[in-house]
């Protein structure tokens, strides 16, 4: 009788191991395929870690906005409503500690409010990309010339949104993705 509960409790353990994982990949692909697709005008870095791979990681030149709200705590986590500007780039809108109920939003994390001109700074939470290690380094070098050159907005990344939930897609130089920039 015993060995029947261990072999059942085993059963469900297995089911878990596989429903949980499964889910976050539906939830992310469900993010992909019905959510809004926004361009993130980005700044390279190029880590590597012994567990992660070879990743680039990227900074958004979208990381302030101006609010008159000083009750902040660092690392508090936010709500940044976004919109396109018109050259079809997102753009912060308004922060809110309280989940927008209509438009698009991601999460983000406070990293501070400056006092001077009223801006809150915060972290995206899709500020790495992985790359095949092969293709990392020289996806880094591309990125970084790209933000040299004299073309403005030539450099993002495609980032879906939906439900304050956000799945970096892609990154972009001269509208070509990173991966197939650097074979050519």
């Amino acid at each position: 009788m015993k060995s029947l509960y261990v072999f059942i409790l085993f059963i469900i353990l297995a089911i878990l191991q596989i429903a949980v994982p499964t889910q976050m990949i539906f939830d992310r692909e469900g993010v992909l395929n019905s959510g809004t697709a926004y361009k993130f005008r980005t700044e390279p870095v190029d880590p590597s870690d012994p567990f992660k791979g070879k990743y680039i990681v990227l900074s958004y030149d979208v990381d302030q906005i101006k609010t008159e709200d000083k009750n902040w705590q660092r690392h508090q986590e936010v709500f940044i409503t976004i919109e396109n500007d018109s050259l079809g780039f997102a753009e912060p809108i308004s922060v809110s500690i309280d989940q927008p109920q209509s438009g698009d939003y991601v999460t983000a994390k406070v990293d501070w409010y400056s006092n001077y001109d009223s801006s809150l700074h915060f972290s995206l939470p899709f500020n790495e990309f992985y790359m095949e290690e092969s293709k990392a380094y020289d996806a880094e070098v591309a990125h970084r010339d790209a933000q040299r050159d004299s073309l403005p907005n030539n450099t993002y990344a495609l980032v879906y949104v939906m439900k304050g939930n956000a799945v970096l897609d892609n990154v972009f130089i001269n509208d070509i993705p990173i991966a197939e920039f650097v074979e050519q």
